[in-house]
């Protein structure tokens, strides 16, 4: 499984993670590709190349849209799963979701942080995520509840065809919802979320906007 498998993550000044990261990575599925595109100013890059990762370097930074976009479309294997670089998402599941694409079918496999609210995250943004995931769920007919998870599974062919807008925040909605009204296989898996290291840079209300304008663009255009 693992050569057919690409572990995708955006990385902004991640040096104090990386080595963790990749090092949980690694440990799960040795053979893996681990790609990083980076727009760090900070040593990032080079600990990953270090430890064998393959780094597309983007500075300076064009934000994370680009950043995933270009991961998406650079992954040489079949199956791309992407992680953030902070250790808040669980490297051991990574084949679990992998299997899900590779061996049973799907072409998106959702890691669902919000079963229930984790310590790790501050009830205002868990109660934000649970009512623009409710507004999304009605609107696709799906029961949806982490809009936004940094960790999913896509088929790489899918990918390929899927046409998507890179530019503003909160992608990972679009990535989401929009093969959901393609017609393409959506599966939902609940996953652990832990405390990150280091600092967030998560806008709360460009988020909620950028949030809401892709929900309604997806589903009306």
């Amino acid at each position: 499984m693992s050569a057919d498998l690409t572990v995708a993550m955006i990385t902004l000044n991640e040096e104090k993670a990386v080595a963790k990261v990749i090092t949980s990575i690694q440990e799960v599925v040795p053979e893996a590709e681990v790609l990083l595109v980076d727009s760090s100013s900070d040593a990032t890059a080079e600990i990953a190349e270090s430890l064998g990762a393959r780094v597309i370097r983007q500075y300076p930074p064009k934000g994370y849209g680009p950043a995933m976009e270009t991961a998406l479309r650079s992954a040489s294997g079949s199956v791309v799963v992407t992680l953030d670089c902070d250790d808040t998402y669980p490297a051991d599941r990574i084949p679990q979701l992998a299997n899900l694409v590779l061996k049973d079918g799907w072409d998106v496999v959702d890691g669902d942080r919000l079963e229930k609210r984790p310590d790790a995250m501050k009830l205002q943004n868990y109660i934000g995520n649970w009512l623009l995931a409710g507004v999304a769920s009605v609107l696709f007919r799906k029961r949806l509840r982490d809009l936004h998870s940094g960790m999913r599974a896509y088929r790489a062919s899918m990918i390929k065809d899927l046409k998507f807008d890179a530019q503003g925040a909160a992608l990972p909605v679009e990535l989401l919802l929009r093969p959901l009204k393609s017609g393409y296989k959506v599966h939902v898996v609940p996953i652990e979320y832990k405390l990150r290291i280091g600092d967030s840079t998560m806008r709360p209300l460009e988020t909620i906007h950028w949030t809401l304008r892709r929900i309604l663009r997806v589903r009306f255009t």
